[in-house]
């Protein structure tokens, strides 16, 4: 049980790595506040922008200033380039990079010396999957943003990470929304390039590990500016820089 009881905010901790880490936190001792769509604390779409702005607003003004932001809020969309309709595209957008970077922008001000913001991203940030393509972009531009987020609060305490997980044994992959419709450029490939098969599933770590390794990075004194989570991505980050 933690001495120094911090004020922690999590995007998405209704459910998945969010819903670890708020476990997590809680039996350190910490305060923790769920913003979410089934939110505990707040219900709300973070791709909303106003009112994402009053939930924070809310925040500050019940339990003060805010110790840690962790932005997990997003979901998954799979389906081809040309056939995705543009509402779910910009929705994409509109939860997954819009949702984290305006919780960013709301928590700041909000934010004591030495706070920390943990921005959750995705390996496909890195490596780029086929009829994924405006998940992968979306986690591209929350990682790209932390990065660029670091450098602005460099002169000040706020520390800032991304952290990039592989694939994770949760609800995720089939909470998708997946779209199906095909042509004869694509024929079954769509389909089957989101459903898990038995090697996918072993590869998959489990949300236990994820989280512990997670919330071990959030609990160092100095943040590297990216973190990747699983063995095997590790390996394949590394062949990546060696091919460039």
């Amino acid at each position: 049980m933690r001495v120094d009881r911090r004020t922690v905010v999590i995007t998405g901790a209704s459910s998945g790595i969010g819903k670890g880490l708020l476990e997590t936190f809680e039996a350190q001792g910490d305060k923790v506040i769920d913003i979410s769509l089934d939110g505990r604390d707040y219900q709300c779409d973070v791709g909303d922008d106003q009112k994402l702005k009053a939930v924070f607003d809310d925040i500050y003004l019940k339990h003060g200033p805010i110790d840690i932001l962790v932005t997990c809020a997003g979901y998954g969309l799979s389906g081809a380039i040309e056939l995705l309709p543009e509402a779910d595209t910009r929705k994409q957008f509109d939860v997954n990079f819009f949702g984290t970077a305006n919780a960013c922008k709301y928590a700041i001000p909000m934010m004591k010396e030495r706070s920390k913001i943990v921005i959750i991203s995705s390996a496909t940030a890195l490596f780029p999957v086929p009829f994924k393509a405006y998940y992968c972009a979306s986690k591209a531009a929350v990682h790209s943003f932390a990065q660029v987020l670091k450098m602005e609060l460099s002169k000040t305490s706020i520390q800032v990470t991304s952290i990039c997980p592989g694939d994770i044994k949760t609800n995720f992959t089939a909470n998708r929304v997946k779209k199906y419709d095909t042509n004869e450029r694509y024929k079954e490939a769509i389909e089957l390039s989101t459903k898990p098969t038995e090697k996918t599933e072993k590869r998959r770590m489990s949300p236990e590990y994820a989280v512990k390794k997670i919330a071990q990075v959030i609990e160092k004194k100095k943040f590297k500016p990216m973190y990747i989570i699983g063995r095997q991505y590790h390996w394949f980050y590394a062949a990546k820089r060696l091919q460039a």
